[in-house]
């Protein structure tokens, strides 16, 4: 089990929040402007907004563009590889590709 999730703003609705309260994961998703703007709309009875922590969001937005490169590999994207090992060989030469044309 993760111990924290940093997802976005698909996954900021009070149901993922309350799945991954009542499992103690840490999280951290933006808040939809369509979600804050009802939630201030209520006034005191709209809660207080959840927390999110912009450095960590920073961090999630650099792995998803390593992830984005690294599916540009047409082997990796493809999942042609049926065993486990072999898709592992595979990534990491893609990496190592990616990581030298740096």
């Amino acid at each position: 089990m993760p111990d924290s999730l940093a997802g976005d703003k698909a996954y900021s609705n009070s149901p993922c929040r309350e799945y991954l309260r009542r499992r103690r994961i840490r999280h951290t998703n933006p808040e939809k402007t369509d979600s804050q703007a009802v939630r201030l709309r209520k006034g005191s009875r709209g809660g207080r907004s959840p927390g999110f922590d912009e450095e960590r969001y920073k961090k999630r937005n650099t792995v998803e563009r390593a992830i984005n490169k690294l599916e540009q590999s047409r082997a990796v994207a493809t999942f042609y590889d049926k065993r486990g090992y072999v898709f592992l060989g595979t990534a990491t030469a893609a990496t190592l590709v990616i990581w030298l044309r740096t």
